[in-house]
């Protein structure tokens, strides 16, 4: 059984913030670190994981990505800084 992640990435100053699903969170997180794909997360240097959900449902996974995109920046700040207060990157360590 797959599972199914829905992240936030944002840059080291934390101004902007990218959301986004997939099944192998460790891949990509490279590719953004990378700068394999060039876009958004490129662009805006998007490189510290700084909140993750995981799912079993790959249908509710782009249901929540969806809902995340549609919420106010605040309101994301305050999901990130519920379980992640100093807004560390998760991928390390």
């Amino acid at each position: 059984m797959k599972t199914y992640y829905v992240y936030m990435i944002t840059n080291w100053t934390s101004e902007v913030l990218y959301i986004g699903v997939t099944s192998n969170l460790e891949k990509r997180i490279y590719e953004h670190r990378s700068g394999i794909y060039k876009g958004f997360s490129e662009k805006y240097n998007l490189k510290k994981l700084v909140y993750c959900e995981d799912y079993m449902d790959v249908n509710e996974a782009i249901a929540r990505e969806k809902q995340l995109k549609n919420w106010s920046r605040k309101k994301k700040d305050v999901l990130v800084e519920r379980i992640n207060p100093e807004w560390k990157d998760l991928a390390d360590g």
